[in-house]
């Protein structure tokens, strides 16, 4: 599937095209890792500024890495730990403008620097998180948080919907 590159100047707009982007792909597709594959490439490919996006999955006491786009990175985190398992602990997405000032971040790429981490729930439930990172301090803010939980919700409607 070939994905226009389009350059808005505002967040809302680019956001909106993201969803659009990543619900068309996930409207034609069954399987939860080419979903996710495809949801995180579209993501890398039209959000500027991003070194890392993708997903965890939570397997019922731990999170375990899934599709993603970006370098290596930790394969499980614990509750608690980092801004992923600190989302897992609250259930609230996680918006941190400086993560060198985040207490117990994680560190899978040197160069990220914000980061923006969104629970997928499918049912109610906690099924995965959408982590995003950016290596530009303060790059997410409350307009990314408010554009791109449509995103995170949509996915988890699709997940439901496939049947995973």
């Amino acid at each position: 599937m070939d994905i226009a590159v389009r350059h808005f100047e505002k967040k809302p707009e680019r956001c909106a095209y993201a969803l659009s982007q990543i619900e068309k792909l996930l409207n034609e597709e069954t399987d939860l890792t080419a979903g996710l594959a495809n949801a995180s490439a579209v993501l890398k490919l039209l959000l500027p500024d991003l070194n890392w996006v993708g997903f965890y999955m939570w397997r019922g006491d731990v999170l375990v890495l899934g599709s993603f786009q970006g370098k290596p990175a930790v394969s499980r985190i614990a509750p608690g730990a980092g801004v992923c398992g600190t989302a897992v602990v609250t259930g609230e997405a996680q918006l941190v403008p400086d993560v060198h000032k985040h207490c117990n971040h994680i560190a899978c790429d040197l160069a990220s620097a914000s980061e923006l981490v969104l629970p997928i729930r499918v049912n109610g439930e906690l099924f995965a998180l959408l982590d995003m990172d950016s290596p530009v301090t303060n790059h997410f803010d409350e307009e990314d948080l408010t554009g791109l939980t449509p995103v995170a919700d949509a996915i988890g409607r699709w997940i439901s919907q496939i049947g995973e």
